[in-house]
Protein backbone atom coordinates (compact mmCIF):
# COMPACT_ATOMS: atom_id res chain seq x y z
CA UNK A 1 0.00 0.00 0.00
CA UNK A 2 1.44 3.36 -1.03
CA UNK A 3 1.96 5.77 2.05
CA UNK A 4 -0.10 9.19 2.08
CA UNK A 5 2.91 11.59 1.19
CA UNK A 6 3.49 13.85 4.75
CA UNK A 7 1.48 17.01 4.49
CA UNK A 8 4.16 20.24 5.00
CA UNK A 9 3.47 21.94 8.00
CA UNK A 10 1.42 24.86 8.08
CA UNK A 11 3.70 27.13 10.39
CA UNK A 12 6.89 26.30 8.09
CA UNK A 13 8.18 29.62 6.57
CA UNK A 14 8.27 30.79 3.00
CA UNK A 15 11.59 31.78 1.22
CA UNK A 16 10.27 34.84 0.14
CA UNK A 17 11.63 36.04 -3.58
CA UNK A 18 13.12 39.47 -2.47
CA UNK A 19 15.45 40.40 -5.82
CA UNK A 20 16.29 44.04 -4.35
CA UNK A 21 17.29 43.37 -0.85
CA UNK A 22 20.74 44.14 -1.19
CA UNK A 23 19.80 47.61 -2.33
CA UNK A 24 17.36 48.02 -0.29
CA UNK A 25 20.05 47.14 2.95
CA UNK A 26 22.03 49.69 1.22
CA UNK A 27 18.90 52.42 1.57
CA UNK A 28 18.54 51.64 5.05
CA UNK A 29 22.14 51.83 6.16
CA UNK A 30 22.43 55.18 4.61
CA UNK A 31 19.16 56.29 6.84
CA UNK A 32 20.72 54.85 10.08
CA UNK A 33 23.83 56.75 9.25
CA UNK A 34 22.26 60.20 9.16
CA UNK A 35 19.92 58.98 12.25
CA UNK A 36 22.96 57.67 14.17
CA UNK A 37 26.39 58.19 12.89
CA UNK A 38 28.51 56.03 11.51
CA UNK A 39 29.92 55.41 14.94
CA UNK A 40 26.57 54.27 15.89
CA UNK A 41 25.66 52.19 12.74
CA UNK A 42 25.54 48.51 13.34
CA UNK A 43 24.34 45.57 11.72
CA UNK A 44 21.08 44.84 13.96
CA UNK A 45 19.95 48.23 13.50
CA UNK A 46 20.33 48.53 9.72
CA UNK A 47 18.47 45.02 9.74
CA UNK A 48 15.74 46.29 11.48
CA UNK A 49 15.81 49.04 9.09
CA UNK A 50 15.26 47.35 6.37
CA UNK A 51 13.12 44.84 7.26
CA UNK A 52 15.79 42.00 6.49
CA UNK A 53 17.05 39.41 8.95
CA UNK A 54 20.11 39.49 10.59
CA UNK A 55 21.88 36.98 8.42
CA UNK A 56 21.50 38.96 5.37
CA UNK A 57 23.82 41.41 6.33
CA UNK A 58 27.06 38.86 6.25
CA UNK A 59 25.42 37.78 3.32
CA UNK A 60 25.50 40.17 0.87
CA UNK A 61 28.70 41.89 2.65
CA UNK A 62 31.72 41.02 3.59
CA UNK A 63 31.38 43.47 6.71
CA UNK A 64 30.15 46.29 8.58
CA UNK A 65 33.10 47.81 7.02
CA UNK A 66 32.01 47.17 3.50
CA UNK A 67 28.47 47.51 3.82
CA UNK A 68 29.42 51.58 5.47
CA UNK A 69 31.84 52.05 1.86
CA UNK A 70 28.94 50.84 -0.48
CA UNK A 71 26.32 53.26 1.34
CA UNK A 72 28.82 56.09 1.25
CA UNK A 73 29.62 55.59 -2.38
CA UNK A 74 25.82 55.41 -3.35
CA UNK A 75 25.15 58.34 -1.28
CA UNK A 76 28.18 60.60 -2.99
CA UNK A 77 27.00 59.61 -6.51
CA UNK A 78 23.54 60.84 -5.89
CA UNK A 79 24.94 64.39 -4.37
CA UNK A 80 27.20 64.66 -7.47
CA UNK A 81 24.42 63.91 -9.70
CA UNK A 82 22.05 66.62 -7.85
CA UNK A 83 25.03 68.91 -7.96
CA UNK A 84 25.68 68.76 -11.20
CA UNK A 85 21.96 68.83 -12.29
CA UNK A 86 22.04 72.23 -10.26
CA UNK A 87 24.45 74.29 -12.55
CA UNK A 88 22.70 72.98 -16.12
CA UNK A 89 21.12 76.63 -16.26
CA UNK A 90 23.85 78.54 -15.85
CA UNK A 91 25.50 80.35 -18.18
CA UNK A 92 26.74 83.47 -17.27
CA UNK A 93 28.91 84.79 -14.11
CA UNK A 94 25.71 85.78 -12.41
CA UNK A 95 23.94 82.43 -13.24
CA UNK A 96 26.96 80.92 -11.11
CA UNK A 97 26.71 83.34 -8.16
CA UNK A 98 22.98 83.17 -8.15
CA UNK A 99 23.68 79.14 -8.54
CA UNK A 100 25.94 78.82 -5.77
CA UNK A 101 23.94 80.76 -3.65
CA UNK A 102 20.83 78.77 -3.85
CA UNK A 103 22.81 75.50 -3.30
CA UNK A 104 24.21 77.06 -0.06
CA UNK A 105 20.79 78.35 1.79
CA UNK A 106 19.53 74.50 0.50
CA UNK A 107 17.68 74.92 -3.00
CA UNK A 108 20.20 72.25 -4.86
CA UNK A 109 17.61 69.36 -3.94
CA UNK A 110 19.70 68.28 -1.03
CA UNK A 111 18.12 68.72 2.97
CA UNK A 112 19.76 68.47 6.67
CA UNK A 113 19.69 64.51 6.79
CA UNK A 114 22.17 64.45 2.97
CA UNK A 115 24.09 66.96 4.25
CA UNK A 116 24.33 65.10 7.75
CA UNK A 117 25.31 61.95 5.44
CA UNK A 118 27.76 63.96 3.95
CA UNK A 119 29.55 65.32 7.10
CA UNK A 120 29.67 61.47 8.65
CA UNK A 121 31.46 60.44 5.08
CA UNK A 122 33.98 62.97 5.63
CA UNK A 123 34.66 62.32 9.36
CA UNK A 124 34.46 58.27 8.43
CA UNK A 125 37.29 59.26 5.70
CA UNK A 126 39.74 60.95 8.18
CA UNK A 127 39.61 57.58 10.09
CA UNK A 128 39.57 55.44 7.10
CA UNK A 129 41.75 56.02 4.40
CA UNK A 130 39.44 53.77 2.28
CA UNK A 131 36.80 56.07 2.10
CA UNK A 132 38.69 58.49 0.47
CA UNK A 133 38.36 57.39 -2.63
CA UNK A 134 34.86 57.98 -2.52
CA UNK A 135 35.25 61.96 -1.16
CA UNK A 136 38.29 62.08 -3.55
CA UNK A 137 35.63 61.03 -6.69
CA UNK A 138 33.15 63.28 -5.38
CA UNK A 139 35.02 66.61 -4.96
CA UNK A 140 36.91 66.36 -8.27
CA UNK A 141 33.63 65.84 -10.00
CA UNK A 142 32.32 68.59 -7.87
CA UNK A 143 35.24 71.55 -9.38
CA UNK A 144 34.83 69.41 -12.92
CA UNK A 145 31.32 71.10 -13.06
CA UNK A 146 32.63 74.33 -11.99
CA UNK A 147 35.20 73.66 -14.19
CA UNK A 148 32.83 74.71 -16.78
CA UNK A 149 32.63 78.46 -16.02
CA UNK A 150 35.78 79.24 -13.88
CA UNK A 151 39.35 78.32 -14.19
CA UNK A 152 40.69 75.01 -12.15
CA UNK A 153 42.39 77.28 -9.45
CA UNK A 154 39.04 79.00 -8.80
CA UNK A 155 36.59 76.24 -9.12
CA UNK A 156 39.17 74.47 -5.82
CA UNK A 157 38.06 77.75 -3.86
CA UNK A 158 34.82 78.14 -4.87
CA UNK A 159 34.19 74.13 -4.03
CA UNK A 160 35.79 74.66 -0.69
CA UNK A 161 33.78 77.83 -0.34
CA UNK A 162 30.30 76.01 -0.81
CA UNK A 163 31.47 73.39 1.56
CA UNK A 164 32.23 75.49 4.33
CA UNK A 165 29.43 78.03 3.61
CA UNK A 166 26.69 75.04 3.73
CA UNK A 167 28.44 73.62 7.44
CA UNK A 168 28.06 77.49 8.19
CA UNK A 169 24.38 77.61 7.27
CA UNK A 170 23.19 74.11 8.45
CA UNK A 171 24.61 74.18 12.01
CA UNK A 172 23.66 78.43 12.60
CA UNK A 173 21.31 78.68 15.13
CA UNK A 174 19.80 81.83 13.59
CA UNK A 175 19.12 82.96 10.05
CA UNK A 176 22.30 83.15 7.92
CA UNK A 177 22.18 86.06 4.98
CA UNK A 178 21.48 85.22 1.98
CA UNK A 179 23.03 88.66 0.62
CA UNK A 180 26.03 87.69 2.21
CA UNK A 181 26.22 84.75 0.81
CA UNK A 182 25.81 86.32 -2.62
CA UNK A 183 28.46 88.60 -2.35
CA UNK A 184 30.88 86.46 -0.52
CA UNK A 185 30.34 84.13 -3.65
CA UNK A 186 30.39 86.69 -6.30
CA UNK A 187 33.71 88.28 -4.98
CA UNK A 188 35.33 84.65 -5.12
CA UNK A 189 34.29 84.51 -9.07
CA UNK A 190 35.05 87.58 -10.09
CA UNK A 191 37.85 87.98 -12.86
CA UNK A 192 41.31 88.68 -11.22
CA UNK A 193 41.86 91.43 -14.00
CA UNK A 194 38.64 93.10 -12.56
CA UNK A 195 39.99 93.01 -8.85
CA UNK A 196 43.85 94.13 -10.37
CA UNK A 197 42.26 96.91 -11.88
CA UNK A 198 40.64 98.15 -8.53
Amino acid sequence: MTAEPTAEPLDRPVRRHDPDRRQRIVEAAIGVIAEHGVAGTTHRLVAAAADVPLGSMTYHFTGLDDLLAQALTVHAERMAVKYQAHFAHVRTTEDLVEAVTDLVHGHAGADERDWAVSYELYLAALRDPALRTVTETWMRRSRGVLEQFVDAATARGVDGLIEGLVMHEVLSTGPVSRTETHEIIARAVRPTTEGAAQ
